[in-house]
């Protein structure tokens, strides 16, 4: 029997913005302050469990049509790649690299390797989540 969750979706719609919000702002306050990429993969993956406890879980599929095994394993490739960066300059692996560049209208602005490093590590978190969460969901 399928019920009629209206306030729930409604409310769902507003929370999931909420939610994607604060990742965004754990994953750029991650470098100076606790957060990053771990912290903003698991908000992340806990907006889309919202909606699929929200939603029936094809129309959350259809709406988002991402393969999230492969998000995860693209996650943890370009963490791969961003160690293995550090040891083609003749670093030692995951060395942490910067560089300053100049935008016009904003200034200077530092751009660094370990930006890169987070956001494959919050891809791979939401990757395994959900996959689990999904694969669960399938036995029951």
């Amino acid at each position: 029997m399928k019920t009629n969750d209206v306030i729930l979706q409604s409310v769902t719609k507003v929370v999931v913005f909420i939610i994607l919000t604060l990742a965004i702002y754990l994953f750029f306050s991650g470098h100076n302050a606790p957060g990053g990429g771990f912290v903003a993969g698991l908000a992340l993956a806990s907006s889309f469990v919202l909606m699929l406890l929200a939603f029936d879980i094809e129309t959350v599929k259809k709406g988002i049509p991402v393969n999230f095994r492969i998000l995860g394993a693209v996650g943890a490739m370009l963490v791969l790649i961003d160690g293995i960066g550090a040891v083609v300059f003749g670093k030692p692996f995951l060395t942490q690299g910067f560089m300053a560049i100049k935008i016009p209208f904003f200034g200077p602005i530092e751009i660094s390797t370990v930006t890169f490093f987070e956001t494959g590590v919050a891809l791979t978190v939401v990757g395994v989540v959900i996959t689990i969460i999904l694969s669960i969901s399938e036995d029951v």
